[in-house]
């Protein structure tokens, strides 16, 4: 064993001596639980920060997947009728 590896093993030791012992988690029953109406009080409240879109913004969105959507279901419905006809060319049926 090199010195280098003497000094890392020490080092290592000296933080696992400075390292507080963690204490194992607490059982479910030790825990504070929250009352229903306390959760759904709480939920309202982050639902109120949250940054909503506005209509137009949600109609613009819409309008754009539906575009996609159908621009993709035509380029793969394109490709497998094409591959389809020359599988059937290739294979004279």
């Amino acid at each position: 064993m090199n010195r280098e590896s003497k000094r890392m093993m020490a080092k290592q030791e000296d933080e696992k001596k400075s390292r507080p012992s963690r204490r194992p988690a607490a059982p479910v029953s030790e825990r504070n639980r929250t009352s229903p109406a306390t959760y759904f009080r709480e939920v309202k409240g982050e639902l109120k920060k949250v940054a909503w879109p506005t209509r137009p913004e949600v109609i613009n969105s819409t309008v754009i997947v539906l575009i996609v959507v159908v621009i993709m279901t035509s380029l793969i419905f394109g490709l497998d009728w094409a591959s389809a006809k020359f599988v059937l060319k290739l294979y004279g049926s």
